[in-house]
């Protein structure tokens, strides 16, 4: 192995100090550098394709100013480190559990104990918790554990608030324990507020990463070996990513590479050179844009999966199922609705609700930029509309459509955190009793994510009733001839989407509809929706 004389290192902040890597394969996970270079082997590899979340760390990232999110300047995300690229890693900080043992003695600094311990056996309160309150036994996951847990505690310590036992619980919805159970462990995530406070100095963190900040550029991480040369290209703006792309429209688009990494780690697959656009700020922007016909929501494609559901349930709150029950929070920290989008599954969760919604796609290619129904982007099974060199910008999703009733209903084996057997999104606007507009969409019903043209002809323009219900109910028939594979039959699939049209008719029926809590999990189970996107005024 050799590096070109024209490659830049990687560089982060890492245990107190910048730390500068020139070597590895571009796609050499975070992982495996901590394990087998770092040796730092705290973090744990389980599942190796970010399910198990036994080698969850936390990423530290410069905020934007009036993130309601930040500590003092300062975003932290957790994230499953099997599957992500280090040189994704360039310019932000990365956070393991061996640093929670340095910030105990750093809090404890010139005191003989520390919550009741000798300074040398100091523990962080969230380890100290796990340990009171047994929410460890085997131990192999509780590292990736801690980790979500020390996000949840750095971040409402900042806010001086404590967290629900549900909220710990979507904080650990990416990470398995096959051990204890989560009752210690929740009961863990309580406990660590009521012991003395540590906290993470985030100055020197922030002064480190201020300083890494470089050229308009971005990074460009060459390897070679013998002849073969990879390129992991990381622009910072918009324009260099489009002029870079369509010089090389071969090269492997990268975002939070939660699907990617999978390609690597399990398929061995050969990715070549490498676009990340994760450091592409103006990819990441979610504001409202005003115009003639009402305004949009404008979805940047580089932001995040939580960013972006977080953003759709502020003025759908309906939608606040799917968004929790779509992966793991570590996955939605680093995936993005672009992303989502782009891959073309049919079984992706997100394009259902945005053809509800009547979004658009925006694409680009060097300086032209086209726009096109998200519902006529998908031509084929993994096959699209993008030419060679194109890229998704972003997602459009009209405010017209807040005048509608929306839905989502995700169906699968799991209930959280796992891959759909099918998912539906729907939207519905009556005048009176009489269906306006109505819009019917299913993934994995078909080849591709797709409306259901049969059913909704069935219902526009008539009365919004049980009998026309049912006669939608049966041209679903006409609009799919689903398949059966290991995750439902295909009569399984016609079954269930045939209810989901009725159970939307009982939501939303004009007589005595039937309460959101009616048919919600959340009924039961006392659920608190993050307000980041209220706070950040998305």
């Amino acid at each position: 192995m050799s590096t070109s004389h024209n490659s830049q290192p990687i560089r982060f902040y890492h245990r107190g100090e910048v730390v500068e890597v020139q070597g590895p394969h571009p796609t050499r996970s975070v992982l495996q550098w901590l394990r087998e270079d770092a040796h730092c082997t705290g973090t744990k590899e389980g599942c190796n394709e970010g399910d198990c979340g036994a080698c969850t760390v936390v990423i530290g990232e410069l905020a934007d100013a009036g993130d309601a999110q930040a500590i003092n300047g300062l975003k932290l995300q957790t994230v499953n480190a099997c599957i992500q690229f280090l040189p994704s890693l360039h310019g932000k900080a990365l956070f393991t559990v061996e640093d929670l043992k340095n910030q105990s003695h750093i809090q404890c600094a010139g005191q003989t104990s520390c919550a009741g311990k000798p300074v040398a056996q100091a523990l962080h309160p969230v380890q100290q918790a796990m340990v009171d309150c047994h929410g460890s036994q085997c131990g192999f996951c509780t590292p990736g554990i801690v980790m979500s847990l020390w996000s949840s505690y750095e971040h409402h310590r900042q806010h001086s608030t404590q967290p629900t036992r549900q909220q710990l619980a979507d904080e650990l919805s990416g990470n398995l324990c096959r051990c204890t159970g989560y009752r210690p462990i929740l009961d863990a995530g309580q406990r660590m507020f009521d012991l003395p406070q540590v906290r993470l100095d985030t100055a020197p963190v922030v002064a480190a990463l201020q300083n890494l900040q470089g050229s308009a550029e971005g990074l460009n991480y060459v390897y070679s070996q013998g002849l073969r040369t990879d390129h992991f290209h990381a622009p910072l703006t918009l324009d260099v990513l489009a002029s870079l792309y369509e010089a090389k429209p071969m090269a492997r688009i990268v975002a939070g590479s939660t699907d990617v990494g999978l390609w690597v780690n399990k398929q061995f697959r050969d990715l070549g050179d490498i676009i990340y656009v994760g450091d592409v700020a103006e990819m990441k922007r979610i504001e409202v844009r005003q115009d003639a016909e009402g305004g949009e929501l404008y979805i940047g494609a580089g932001a995040s999966l939580e960013a972006a559901w977080s953003a759709l349930v502020q003025r759908w709150p309906s939608l606040a199922d799917v968004w929790l029950r779509f992966a793991s929070k570590p996955i939605r920290h680093a995936g993005t609705m672009g992303g989502n989008v782009a891959n073309g599954s049919p079984i992706g969760d997100s394009p259902p609700v945005l053809m509800a919604l009547d979004a658009q796609i925006e694409l680009r290619k060097g300086e032209r930029v086209r726009r096109m129904p998200l519902q006529e982007f998908y031509l084929d099974y993994m096959k699209n509309q993008l030419e060679s060199g194109e890229f998704v910008q972003a997602l459009a999703v009209p405010l017209a459509a807040m005048q509608r009733q929306v839905r989502a209903y995700k169906i699968s084996k799991r209930f959280d955190c796992d891959i759909s057997a099918l998912c539906a999104g729907f939207a519905l606007e009556l005048e009176g009793d009489v269906v306006k507009a109505v819009r019917l969409a299913f993934g994995g019903m078909a080849a591709t994510v797709k409306r259901a043209a049969a059913a909704e002809a069935v219902l526009l323009g008539k009365a919004w009733s049980l009998e026309n219900v049912q006669a939608a109910q049966a041209a679903l028939a006409q609009d799919f001839k689903p398949m059966s594979d290991m995750r439902a039959s295909a009569d399984y699939r016609l079954k269930v989407a045939q209810n989901l049209i009725q159970r939307l008719w009982l939501e939303t029926r004009t007589d005595q509809p039937l309460n959101l809590d009616a048919t919600s999990v959340w009924s039961v189970m006392p659920h608190v929706i993050p307000t980041a996107a209220v706070e950040q005024g998305v």
